[in-house]
């Protein structure tokens, strides 16, 4: 299996509004590493997995549109917990769906909360 891996980070604030968070109900802040891999079982046509400047550029994206924002305020997650687990998997979507994506095989986000703690969110994709 072959595999490419790019990384970025965001920092966000957000409340994870149950009461089994503690004081992690209350509005906080988190800075996450963020490692997108893609794996395959072949190269395509450019003897690659995936080109390195096309995910980090998707990635881009994904975070310039997260990065210091307050994810209780966004649209698309009211009404959410918005924990690591949901964002890895939240990522992985917007990802997968981003149109200049051009590849098969298996998308994995692992989200870093901190140097002990990672959440991530793993399916197979087929954009081609």
């Amino acid at each position: 299996m072959y595999s490419v891996k790019i990384r970025d980070h965001i920092m966000i604030a957000h409340s994870l509004h149950h009461e089994g968070f503690g004081v992690a109900s209350h509005l906080h802040g988190a800075t996450y590493i963020i490692d997108v891999t893609f794996s395959s079982s072949e190269l395509n046509d450019m003897n690659v997995v995936i080109d390195i400047g096309v995910a980090a550029h998707i990635l881009k994206r994904i975070v310039t549109a997260l990065n210091y924002k307050n994810l209780d305020d966004l649209e698309e997650m009211k009404g959410k917990i918005t924990t690591t687990e949901f964002l890895a998997h939240f990522i992985h979507q917007k990802v997968s769906l981003d149109p200049s994506l051009k590849f098969k095989g298996d998308l994995k986000i692992d989200l870093g909360e901190s140097h002990i703690a990672w959440a991530s969110y793993a399916a197979h994709i087929d954009t081609l």
